[in-house]
């Protein structure tokens, strides 16, 4: 195959991918938004009370493969950059599927605090939310880029894809903390 018959065909699929990625950025965030206006499912059986801590393990886990995954590509050390980032958005992918499914059959949390951490705390949950919803297509393009090997195009998307990822990952465990004392546990 001739380099413009390989340029056109690489084009198309990274087309197709790019398309893909700007779908679910936009579905992801609109299905996570109408779950907290959807009647909650009743009478399951199921018991989702243990996920919020699960959330916040699984962010700390991803902020910690996020520096693992910088360290090394700072080394140059590809390999392991890349397994660490793997590591990342696998974490941050059973999170989301999870975190669905909580606030799909989970009673709705209200923080209880007041005074400056209660205006701290919705400092943190509002960045933390809008950054969540901004990180998705970051996200997906990174990886993208990192597994088609476009290196350039990759480091572009990644210098403002980590700090958010990170940002992220590191709030949702400080969401959790902040507002754990308010979960109703079903003990």
């Amino acid at each position: 195959m001739n380099t413009v018959k390989a340029n056109k065909v690489e084009a198309k699929k990274d087309k197709t991918f790019l398309v893909i990625i700007a779908v679910l950025s936009v579905v992801i965030p609109i299905v996570v938004a109408l779950l907290f206006f959807m009647p909650k499912a009743r009478n399951h059986d199921i018991d989702v009370t243990n996920l919020p801590g699960f959330h916040a393990i699984l962010n700390s886990l991803t902020a910690v493969a996020l520096v693992i995954g910088y360290y090394n590509i700072k080394r140059r050390n590809t390999r392991a950059h890349r397994n660490a980032m793997i590591v990342a958005f696998s974490l941050s992918s059973v999170f989301l599927v999870s975190y669905v499914t909580y606030h799909f059959l989970g009673e709705r949390t209200v923080y209880g605090g007041e005074g400056l951490l209660k205006g701290f705390y919705y400092f943190v949950l509002l960045t933390h939310i809008v950054l969540a919803i901004v990180i998705v297509p970051l996200v997906l393009l990174s990886m993208y880029f990192g597994i088609t090997e476009q290196h350039a195009r990759h480091r572009r998307i990644s210098r403002w894809t980590f700090p958010l990822w990170l940002y992220v990952a590191v709030t949702g465990v400080l969401v959790y903390v902040l507002i754990s004392p308010y979960y109703s546990w079903n003990l």
